[in-house]
This record gives structure tokens, C-alpha cells and sequence, in this order.
């Protein structure tokens, strides 16, 4: 790419069996990576399984927290989207050096970002009365938050190690520290939400800090397994500059701004949603933390691929291969489709089945029914919309998803899931056809996008 202000243009339209044959690497590269994104989202399913059984008001916590955490980590987790484009770009061009140097600046940007961000949330935390949250959820919603915010440095280390390792297709140590930091997260709710093993009975603020122990194990993880294959396989690792390069931090940013960008608007349009479920009643907001955790779950699968998608088309763009990165796109593409359609399958025919697995609650199982039966509207289009970020991050476009976000999530899908909400008395069901909204907009004009670059 011959500047990141300009995206990469690539032309073609691929046969059907030429996308038959990219699956099968795309597969290969996706399945781990998605399987690695479930995992993660695993982590926050099992906190919602463990609290549930508790009570609504420490789902309605766990809810608030986590979502505002994310709120506000997702903007430095997005930065190192960049990683995507010019660790997979440089990979195909064979310049490893600048591969590597790109993982060093990551880390120094981790912490720029992470220590501002990490005293933003903490400030959050102790007010999120502001936010109009129910008083009966507010004390340990702002506890639960408190001590997420130790876990966001290491977050962001985790973030920039893996996008390394999966633009280098190294993908297997990402599903394995998913994998086992799950077991590690499920344990530690076991011992400190319900009392075991001597401690006492925290709730939702023993899921926070099981929480914070996986986070540390998932970075820990990751840095010994990154030392250990560049002594084994790639030495030169081990000799990169550890110097400061403020050209490849701009680099990083002009690509990696964006990118932030585009995900904490797409975030913060769910984070407020739970906001406003959370001043609706604890009920409503428990059904709303369900039904968005299962909708999130299935949301893994496609990034995974979307994620997938970035390498390979990055891989081709870096090698000056259009035709490549044509087949990839449009490969990834179909492949989230024929993914979402299945979630969207389960959601119609099963909702009760799947509310029933969190809790027991009567009323929480009927509103969570009738809000995945919305979800399984925007399934599809859900998939598509972070399938063809992923795409365009791979040629270096990481505005246009930006500025269609804020466009379509925000000057759209807000101000209708408000108004079903209220004035029209849809209340939290309301709020979900206003995301469907915001999706299927998003999901249509990105899909346009990559069509005419490509046709």
C-alpha cells in the first residue's frame, strides 16, 4: 500500500469453483480464530450462567459492568486492528522485520492507551448513577466495574500478541489460551460467586476478579508462547529494535484510529442499550443481558472468519495479487452468511431452551424468549457487516466501516430503539428492533462497498 490514506483497490469477480477453493484455507485459518473469539466470549457467558443463579439484580451488575469495560477497552483494543493490515501486509511482501517491529510498537501503544483508559473506567465506575442505573443493581455494578479496570492493561497486551500471531497464521496457541483460560474462569466463579473451597460468597464481585485472573493468564500465556516459538522458529524476533519508532506508532494510528473508531461506536450502541435497560427494571435488563450474551456468542463466529478475512486479503494486497484478494473477500463473506443463518435457526426454534440455560427466573425466560426471536431477525445481516470490515481492514480501509457506524448505529438505530422504547411503549423489545435496524443498514452498505471496489 503505497499510502494508508488510500486504500488498496482490488478488481474481479471470482468463479464459483475459485471460491470453493479459498475456503478451504479460509477454514482453516477462521476455525481457530473463531473458535478462539467463542472462547473469549465464553468467558463472559459463563459469568452470566454463574450470576445468574444468584439473583437479577447481580445480573443486572455483571451487565452494566462488563458492557461499560468494554465501552471503553474496545477503543484500545481497536487500535491494534492496524496490527491486522500491516503484520499480514508485510508477511506478504516477506519483510518480516517490519513484522516484527510492528509487534513492539503495538506494545508501547498498549500502554500509551492503557493507563488513561484504565483511570477513565475508574473514574466511570464510581458513577454510574449518572447513567440513570436502577439503585437496586447500582452498588455492585460500580464494585463489579472497579475491578474489571485491573484487567485492562493486560487486555490490551493480549489484544496486540494475538493479531500478531494470527497474521502470522500461528493460531492454534490462541484457541488452546482461550480454551484454558475458560476452565481457569469457570473454576475461579465456582470457588468465589457461590463460596467454595473456604472462600466466602462474593457474587457478582467474585466473577470480576475470576475474571481478572483469566485476563492475566491469557496475556501470561501468550508471551511465553511468542518467546518460545522465536527462539524455536524465528530468532530474528529476538533481535528487533526495542527502541520507540514514533513513524510506525503514526503508521499504526492512521490505521488503527478508525478502526477504534468504528468498534467503540459499534460497542457503545450496545453499551448504551443496556444503559437504558438498565433504568427500565432489573427484569427486563437480566432478559436483555441473556439474549445479548447468546446474540454475541454467535457474533464470535463471524469475527473469527471476519479476523480470517483481514490475513488473507492482507496476505494478497502485501504480494500485489488483486485476484487473491477478491477471492478471499467474497469467500469470507459467504462463509459468515451460511454461519449466521444457522444462529439465526436456533434463535427462531429454540429461544426458551436457550434463556432457560442462564436462569430460572419465569418473567427474565419470557422477555429473553422474545428478544432472541428479534435477534434471530439481524442474524445474518450481524455477520455480514463484520465480515466485510474484516475485508476492507485487509486492503487498509478501516474508514468507511467508521464513518457508516456512526452514521447508521448512531444517527439511526439510537434514536429508533429510543423512541420504540418509550414514546411507542415497546420497552426493551423496542430497543432490540432499533439494533436490528442499525445492523441491517451497516451490514448493506459495507457489502456495497466491497461490490463496487471489486466489480
Amino acid at each position: 500500500m503505497s499510502s494508508v490514506a488510500s486504500p488498496q483497490r482490488v478488481r474481479g469477480l471470482p468463479a464459483f469453483g475459485a471460491l470453493r477453493a479459498e475456503l478451504k484455507p479460509l477454514i482453516a485459518l477462521a476455525g481457530p480464530v473463531a473458535l478462539a473469539e467463542v472462547g473469549w466470549m465464553a468467558m463472559g457467558l459463563v459469568d452470566t450462567m454463574f450470576v445468574g443463579r444468584v439473583s437479577a439484580t447481580a445480573l443486572g451488575a455483571v451487565a452494566v459492568g462488563s458492557h461499560l469495560f468494554f465501552a471503553v477497552a474496545i477503543f484500545g483494543i481497536g487500535i491494534l486492528l492496524g496490527l491486522d493490515y500491516f503484520v499480514s501486509n508485510a508477511r506478504g511482501r516477506g519483510d518480516l522485520d517490519e513484522a516484527h517491529r510492528s509487534l513492539v510498537q503495538s506494545l508501547y501503544l498498549s500502554t500509551m492507551l492503557g493507563i488513561p483508559l484504565a483511570a477513565l473506567l475508574w473514574a466511570l465506575s464510581s458513577r454510574l448513577d449518572l447513567f440513570g442505573v436502577d439503585p437496586s443493581v447500582l452498588p455492585e455494578a460500580t464494585a463489579y466495574t472497579a475491578i474489571l479496570t485491573i484487567s485492562l492493561l493486560p487486555q490490551l497486551f493480549y489484544a496486540g500478541l494475538r493479531r500478531y500471531l494470527q497474521a502470522n497464521e500461528l493460531v492454534r496457541p490462541i484457541t488452546f489460551s482461550a480454551i484454558s483460560a475458560n476452565v481457569l474462569n469457570a473454576f475461579a466463579n465456582w470457588v468465589l460467586v457461590f463460596g467454595h473451597l473456604g472462600f466466602p460468597a462474593l457474587g457478582a464481585v467474585g466473577s470480576a476478579w475470576a475474571t481478572v485472573a483469566s485476563r492475566f493468564y491469557l496475556f501470561g500465556y501468550l508471551i511465553f508462547y511468542t518467546y518460545r516459538h522465536a527462539v524455536r522458529h524465528d530468532p530474528a524476533l529476538l533481535r528487533v529494535s526495542l527502541r520507540l519508532d514514533p513513524k510506525m506508532l503514526r503508521r499504526l494510528l492512521a490505521v488503527g484510529f478508525p478502526a477504534a473508531a468504528q468498534t467503540t461506536l459499534e460497542v457503545g450502541v450496545f453499551t448504551t442499550a443496556t444503559l437504558i435497560a438498565a433504568s427500565l427494571d432489573p427484569t427486563s435488563l437480566g432478559a436483555h443481558q441473556i439474549a445479548l450474551q447468546m446474540a454475541a456468542v454467535s457474533f464470535m463466529i463471524p469475527l473469527g472468519i471476519s479476523s480470517a478475512a483481514a490475513v488473507r486479503v492482507g496476505h494478497a494486497v502485501g504480494r500485489g495479487d488483486s485476484n487473491a484478494a477478491t477471492r478471499a473477500g467474497w469467500a469470507a463473506l459467504l462463509l459468515g452468511a451460511i454461519v449466521m443463518s444457522g444462529s439465526a435457526l436456533i434463535f427462531v426454534a429454540w429461544p426458551d431452551a436457550v434463556v432457560r440455560l442462564f436462569t430460572a427466573d419465569v418473567a427474565v425466560i419470557a422477555i429473553g424468549a422474545s428478544l432472541l426471536r428479534i435477534a434471530a431477525a439481524f442474524q445474518l445481516f450481524d455477520g455480514l457487516q463484520v465480515v466485510a470490515t474484516g475485508v476492507l481492514r485487509g486492503t487498509g480501509d478501516t474508514r468507511t466501516p467508521m464513518i457508516t457506524s456512526l452514521i447508521c448505529f448512531w444517527l439511526v438505530a439510537l434514536p429508533v430503539a429510543w423512541i420504540a422504547c418509550f414514546p411507542l411503549g415497546g420497552g426493551v423489545q423496542g430497543l432490540w428492533v432499533g439494533l436490528c435496524v442499525g445492523l441491517i443498514l451497516v451490514a448493506l452498505t459495507l457489502t456495497s462497498v466491497w461490490a463496487r471496489r471489486v466489480l
